[in-house]
Order: structure tokens, then sequence, then C-alpha cells
């Protein structure tokens, strides 16, 4: 009951909530170009699945705080640099994130058979193995950042569950906007370079804040929406434009046929 009549609980909760739904974004758009690369039929289904397994994941490392704390505990010391369990999933995470944005980067750009992977076709169990691993990373992160603005495991748990929710209705229309548009899947795949990079920094103790990480995304995010903008009132305009009909083309030195006469049929 305390929750309901709290001032500093609702904004907590507010606060928490939106800052998980921004954190899922990645998550989200790393499952619809995964997904994408499945035929059409199995796409839905490894959305689904793939969302339900990051919230079980988060929720299962909810369950489990003791060891979430634990990870941030010194494991051994590299060059005078202290590598703690955490450290070592936020490494591990970034440099998978960044190798599978370069390959699907080099994928779109060169390669030649959407929707294959080194000439075999890509299975439905190995997009879900990809989105798990990635699962694991984002979760962790998000978690963690959990952890540290409330203290209240049922508002973490209740924050989770809704930007979970909210993940999951929206999964559809992001994965058919970014997959409908090159320009927009390219930007999403240059997004997971830089979140990786930045998830690498993490590991070393280079703290990134994440308003320098998120700024670019969204102002990117902003002006490739006016392209789109544009692009579709120009497609607009030339499909309402009549249609005009151009003079007979005659060779230079041949004089252009006089048009015959009209004549009027006799009464």
């Amino acid at each position: 009951m305390e929750f309901l009549t709290s001032p500093e609980l609702w904004i907590a909760f507010a606060t928490l909530l939106l800052l998980e739904i921004v954190l899922g974004i990645d998550n989200v758009v790393f499952i619809s170009i995964l997904s994408g690369r499945l035929p059409e039929h199995q796409q839905a289904r490894a959305r689904t699945i793939g969302i339900s397994l990051a919230l079980i994941t988060r929720l299962l490392l909810l369950a489990s705080l003791s060891w979430i704390i634990g990870l941030t505990a010194p494991l051994f010391t590299v060059l005078g640099q202290e590598i703690s369990g955490r450290d070592l999933i936020l490494l591990l995470g970034g440099i998978f994130l960044v190798g599978k944005a370069t390959y699907e980067i080099h994928e779109h750009l060169e390669g030649s058979d959407h929707g294959r992977e080194g000439g075999k076709v890509v299975s439905f169990g190995a997009v879900i193995a990809q989105i798990l691993v990635l699962d694991v990373v984002f979760s962790l992160d998000s978690v963690i950042t959990a952890v540290g603005m409330v203290d209240e495991l049922a508002i973490m748990v209740a924050a989770v569950i809704i930007a979970m929710i909210i993940m999951l209705v929206s999964a559809g229309a992001v994965s058919r906007f970014v997959n409908q548009h090159p320009t927009v899947k390219m930007l999403a795949l240059s997004f997971l370079l830089l979140i990786g990079a930045s998830l690498i920094a993490e590991s070393f103790d280079q703290h990134i804040p994440k308003g320098y990480v998120y700024g670019p995304i969204a102002f990117s995010i902003f002006v490739e929406f006016l392209n789109l903008r544009v692009r579709a009132r120009q497609r607009r305009q030339q499909e309402s434009r009549p249609v005009q009909l151009h003079p007979t083309y005659v060779k230079q030195g041949q004089a252009r046929p006089e048009p015959e006469p009209e004549t009027t049929p006799a009464s």
C-alpha cells in the first residue's frame, strides 16, 4: 500500500520504466534485424520468443540480486585493471555485438543472398541462440541500472514487466519499419556498433554517459525521419503529376509531318 500513496515511489517507478523502455529499444532492434533473416512465417514467432526470453532473463536476474551484486566484485587484475564478472560479461557481449553488427553490415552491402549465412540457410535455432546471448548482456545492464536506482524489488519487477509488454506489442511495427527501409536498417546496425563499443569501454571501467550514446542516436533518427517524409512527399507529387505528351521526335534534316486536315463527313 505504501507504493500507492508515496509520490517518491511513483516517480522512481516512472523513471525506471522510462529507462527500461529506452534500454529495451536496443534489444528490440537487434531482435528485429536477426528475425528478419528468417522466412516471413517464422519472424513473428522469433520476435515473441526473443522478447519472452529477455523478460525471463531479467526476472531471473532480479530474483538473484545477491549474485548480481557479487558480479561487481573484482575477480583478478590485469595490468593494474580490476576485472569483475560483470566486466567479463559486458566485454564478451560488446565484442559479440560489434562482430555481429559488422557482419550484418557486410552482408547488406556485399552479400549476395539475404537470409543465407555462409552459404547455408539461417536456422530458427541459430537465430534464437544469438538473441539469447544478447538478451543476457542487455538484461544484465538493465538490472544493474534498476538496482542502482530503486531499492524496492516489487517496483523493479513491475517496471521490467511493463517495459517488456510494451516491447512485445511494438516489436512487429519496429521490425516492419526497419526491414522496409534499408537506410533505417543500416542506421540501426550502426547504432548496435556504437552500443557494442560502449559496452566494451564499460567493461574497462571507462563509463560513457548514456546521454552521449543515445543523444546522437535520437538526432540521427530525427534526421532520417525527415528524409523519409521528404521522399514520401516527392513520391506522392510524382504520382499525382499529370502525364505530359511530348512532340514527335524528328531526325535532323527531316521535316516534321504536317497534321492532316480535319474533314467533316458529307451530309
